[in-house]
């Protein structure tokens, strides 16, 4: 029985999930579990890449102990962000992390050389300050001397990988999450790359597909963890593994992976980089088997996390979300506002949000919950018909998956206002499409499809119907 390992690394927190097939089931255990987050280091706000580091191996070890020795491993992260090299393969600088202020004016300065409706036609994704593109322009701007320095450069999860086997690659679908790739070709813009002033140089690492055999552990590693293993590049962008967990029923599924961020789409053959879609926030992502993830980012579960940790976690998170529905609280705020994205405080944030709108002031915080989880539901409901619009296609419910499906709150509120039925789980997604990836590689299954039949008799998914 051969056992594959995904490790799977959000914004809060690294979990190392096992998993296996038994009577054509999936079975799954989780192995290790660990922090994550950012702190302030020389002015920025930054990842503790070597504390990352240390969590990988650390995770590989744990599961050789516990018995669930992996033939494949595979990392997933969070997109955008990048670790870079100098010519011995050695780590240059910080790794600032996605919420940093540094691209402040970014955007500004590269539509002065490349229009953005331009940009928008030639990469499909949304603008967004923490674009790749903007961030590679920032820390040029802070450390020109890196143009000469920096030999190349990895994202973060190619960054992990490399770390294991020495090996570098960028995975196709976190590399088009930067707004760097050409949409229609699936290669790097010289273009944008050009209008934005970053070295070719950096660009020599080849791109790659999920489902890519990067290697096996180097010698050092394989000794310390107890064992060797092959390490495959799934969709190393964790949204574009979660959208592999989907058990949608038919074509007519929106997809939403529900966790600190809430990315609401579906998948397309081919992207669209309309002015509609351009003007409605949405994005193009690479998928799977080339396909493409069209869909919207929304600040997700990001806002309750903030709220949880700002009361200092005096109340579980099922505790909130039943203070949110105990509340008749009549208003919402907008949660693909970016002024959330790095608020110095969430709570502060929202009032003032709900007081720009001239909404009542929230009585307690049962209010302020209400306001966020129903201003998700909004947004989904929002993004739905927006997606119809522009993609012609009707969508007749929607599957979530990843940590926020178990929000039985924000689940009904959302059924309640989409009119649709939602349906919720896994909450793994992540991991699983993740071990989706390394699974079919490894021909356990033959196909994307296959691994999605065999997913409701793996794992609970709930519905909710729409009651009013």
């Amino acid at each position: 029985m051969k056992t594959y390992l995904a490790i799977d690394i959000g914004a809060s927190s690294g979990r190392h999930i096992a998993a296996w097939l038994e009577d054509g089931r999936i079975v799954t255990r989780e192995v290790y579990r660990f922090p994550n987050g950012g702190s302030m280091v020389n002015g920025h706000l930054c990842w503790d890449i070597e504390g990352l580091e240390g969590h990988v191996v650390a995770g590989l070890k744990a599961a050789v102990a516990q018995g669930c020795k992996p033939d494949y491993v595979g990392i997933d992260t969070w997109g955008v962000d990048f670790i870079l090299l100098d010519k011995a393969g050695k780590r240059v600088g910080d790794a600032v992390a996605y919420r940093d202020s540094r691209t402040e004016g970014m955007d500004a300065a590269l539509e002065q050389v490349m229009p953005f409706p331009v940009h928008f036609g030639l990469c499909g994704i949304a603008k967004q300050p923490f674009n790749t593109v903007y961030q590679m322009m920032a820390v040029l701007k802070e450390h020109p001397e890196y143009a000469e320095e920096v030999d190349d450069f990895l994202m973060m999860p190619e960054y992990l990988s490399y770390i294991l086997t020495g090996k570098k690659a960028h995975e196709w679908t976190n590399c088009t999450t930067g707004a760097l790739c050409n949409a229609d070709s699936g290669t790097w813009s010289e273009m944008i790359r050009t209008a934005a002033g970053i070295p070719d140089a950096w660009f020599k690492t080849p791109l790659t597909k999920p489902g890519t055999v990067l290697g096996a552990l180097k010698d050092d590693i394989a000794r310390e963890v107890g064992c060797q293993m092959t390490v495959i590049l799934p969709a190393t962008h964790d949204t574009g593994s979660a959208y592999m967990a989907v058990p949608a029923r038919d074509d007519g599924a929106a997809f939403l992976s529900s966790g600190t961020w809430s990315l609401l789409g579906t998948e397309l053959p081919t992207p669209v980089t309309t002015q509609a879609a351009m003007n409605a926030g949405f994005t193009n992502e690479g998928g799977y088997n080339g396909t493409t993830r069209f869909l919207k980012n929304i600040m997700g579960m990001w806002m309750l996390q903030c709220i949880h940790k700002e009361t200092n976690k005096a109340h579980s998170f099922a505790e909130m979300a039943q203070m949110a529905a105990d509340s008749t609280y009549p208003a919402w705020v907008d949660a693909a506002d970016n002024r959330f994205l790095a608020p110095d405080r969430m709570l502060e944030e929202v009032k003032a949000a709900l007081r720009d709108a001239g909404a009542p002031a929230p009585a307690n915080l049962g209010d302020i919950l209400r306001a966020v989880t129903m201003g998700l539901a909004v947004c989904y409901d929002k993004s739905i018909r927006e997606m119809s619009e522009i993609t012609g296609k009707a969508f007749t419910s929607i599957n979530i998956v990843g940590g926020g499906s178990a929000n039985v709150v924000l689940n009904q509120m959302t059924a309640d206002v989409t009119g649709l039925p939602v349906y919720a789980g896994p909450t793994e997604g992540t991991a699983l499409g993740n071990l989706a990836a390394q699974m079919i590689a490894d021909g356990a299954f033959a196909s994307l499809a296959d691994f999605r039949k065999a997913l409701p008799a793996s794992f609970e998914i709930k519905e909710y119907l729409p009651q009013r």
